[in-house]
């Protein structure tokens, strides 16, 4: 009788590359959020949007590609894809793999998602169907309005020509790239994969939040809001950004004698079943649960745990519950209190802000939590002041629209 016996590789963490509302690099990134201060304002652009009543967002409004990116290679890219890009060179290069031959091999592979693509494209499909004329499309028309367009343009502009997963999944797109990211590796099917998520705000966002009561209209008091967990917290805030991670073999980094920021040592995820939108507390129990048992740790090692946190009623209420049932009280804080609700780029935005807090021993609290709804579960809240503390492992959670739900554990490379 023949057996095989499957080798478990361990996964690296080595490059990221950052385009938020709070800035690109870390220490602008940490400087927010040692502050206080959250990147959300009032969006007068939005005023003529009639029936809207939401007029906040967190824009990232400094973004613009370098010189170097010609109109030839970048005219199949709307703003998603062209951040989404960006942030993988900005990545690649923290990694030391700019240009490497590696990357243009099948040794490297694609795991990144959007929400959406580019709704400017998507408007010139509309003009056909509203005005029966094609004037508005040209052959990159799809290309960019395709929910698929990040990941694809990553691959044509890097050469890529390993596995490519798609993982535009709403608010778990860039945590479910990083998970898929990880279990390529960790089976052995690629040595390098570049994974995370990027989003570009636009209106009809909001507007969907909006009709289902889901938004915040503070609009008067921008840095009020949104607030996770509140009692008085009246729904999220969008926001928009890219965000890389270069996931590698642990061996492979090592031999080139890279720089490990963490190592991935756990990820599950699955789907509610039950309901488009309203959460269901026993499922995302069970991601959670089952992350840790794919982690092979104990709970206890979990120190922090970065939620979802998207101040809406019943998603933090079930959230906290799932979080509580499995993990009991642990410290928790929600980073859309800073950048708004970012959907397909909150999972790795947020995992890499989580590292890089557990490696400097810190842990930044929520903002705008003053009253603890008591609804939510009695977990440890980080709030009002910054937490120091030690810890060598971190969760980072994500639920999203169709019941998808994610857990990613990281540990501290010692």
């Amino acid at each position: 009788m023949n057996t095989t016996v499957s080798t478990v590789h361990r996964v690296a963490i080595t490059g990221v590359g950052n385009i938020s509302a709070l800035g690109y690099e870390w220490e602008q990134v940490k400087a927010h959020l040692l502050s206080g201060k959250s990147a959300v304002r009032y969006m007068p652009e939005w005023e003529k949007y009639q029936g809207m009543n939401t007029r906040l967002a967190a824009p990232v409004d400094d973004f613009v590609l370098p010189k170097s990116y010609s109109k030839k290679r970048t005219r199949s890219m709307g703003t998603v894809a062209q951040m989404a890009v960006r942030a993988t060179e900005l990545a690649l290069e923290d990694a030391g793999l700019l240009g490497d031959d590696v990357i243009r091999s099948s040794d490297t592979g694609v795991a990144y998602g959007s929400a959406t693509g580019s709704s400017d494209a998507a408007l010139e499909f509309f003009h056909l169907l509203e005005n029966h004329s094609t004037d508005k499309l040209n052959s990159t028309t799809y290309l960019r309005m395709m929910a698929h367009t990040a990941a694809v343009n990553i691959s044509v502009y890097y050469g890529t020509q390993g596995r490519m997963y798609t993982t535009s999944s709403a608010c778990t797109s860039g945590s479910q790239g990083i998970g898929f990211a990880y279990e390529a590796i960790r089976n052995g099917q690629q040595k390098i994969m570049i994974a995370g998520g990027a989003e570009e705000l636009c209106p009809t966002q909001a507007g969907v939040f909006d009709t289902i009561f889901a938004a915040s209209t503070k609009n008067d008091k921008p840095e009020s809001t949104p607030s996770p967990f509140d009692v008085q917290r009246d729904g999220l805030v969008l926001g928009e950004g890219a965000c890389t991670l270069i996931l590698e073999s642990y061996d492979h980094a090592r031999a080139r004698g890279a720089n490990i920021l963490a190592e991935v040592i756990g990820f599950a995820t699955n789907t509610d079943g039950s309901h488009i939108v309203r959460p269901n507390k026993k499922t995302m129990s069970r991601v959670i649960s089952d992350c840790i048992i794919n982690a092979n740790i104990d709970a206890e090692a979990i120190g922090y745990v970065c939620a979802h946190g998207t101040a809406t009623e019943h998603g933090d209420i079930a959230e906290t519950h799932a979080t509580f049932d499995v993990l009991g009280s642990k410290p928790i804080s929600s980073l859309k209190s800073y950048t708004g609700h970012t959907l397909g780029v909150c999972g790795a935005f947020e995992a890499w802000t989580s590292i890089n807090m557990m490696n400097e021993n810190w842990f930044a609290p929520t903002l705008n939590l003053t009253s603890i709804d008591e609804r939510c579960a009695p977990l440890d809240y980080i709030r009002d002041d910054i937490r120091e503390l030690t810890t060598d492992i971190v969760m980072s959670n994500n639920f999203a629209f169709g019941g998808v739900n994610t857990s990613l554990l990281f540990k501290r490379v010692i």
